[in-house]
């Protein structure tokens, strides 16, 4: 008997993207009860970026990581510190998350093009993430990083919308 094909489940990778934002919590758990309801692997990931405002901001605690809560950014020194914070952030996740079978996966430049990588790096089925809604000036100057996902990629994705805490 021939499946049907509106009940196949053809995801079986979901990449969830994110940032520092407190938002971060919102979309990692929304994107890991989507990928569980289908029973997919599930990758979480962060994009390392230069910009220097993004790690400056200070933010309070996110699902227990607390690292840039009381740092600036010169206090983090090098790309290694930025790493390894990462690092240390994305554990917090699978520790949050309850889940010690997370992927993580952590990626160096332009968040758009991060997420891009790493989607076609793991095989990802389905795209996971934030868009935060700006608008007017912060648009034009910042752009949308899902939306430049959005139009650089053939896969399907779930946009999550935040707000700025």
């Amino acid at each position: 008997m021939e499946e049907n094909k509106l009940t196949r489940n053809n995801v079986n990778t979901v990449l969830i993207a994110i940032d520092y934002d407190p938002s971060a919590q919102k979309v990692a758990e929304t994107g890991y009860h989507l990928a569980e309801a289908m029973n997919a692997r599930v990758v979480v990931m962060h994009a390392i970026t230069d910009t220097i405002g993004y790690y400056s901001r200070g933010y309070s605690s996110i699902m227990g990581f607390t690292g840039y809560a009381n740092n600036d950014l010169w206090n983090l020194g090098s790309m290694e510190d930025l790493s390894a914070a990462s690092v240390e952030y994305l554990d917090k996740i699978r520790t949050h998350l309850g889940d010690p079978s997370i992927e993580t996966v952590i990626e160096t430049g332009d968040p758009s093009d991060a997420i891009l990588k790493v989607a076609e790096r793991v095989n990802a089925d389905m795209i996971v993430m934030g868009s935060h809604s700006r608008r007017g000036l912060e648009k034009i100057l910042m752009g949308s990083v899902a939306e430049k996902v959005l139009r650089h990629t053939e896969k399907p994705m779930f946009v999550i919308p935040v707000r700025n805490q």
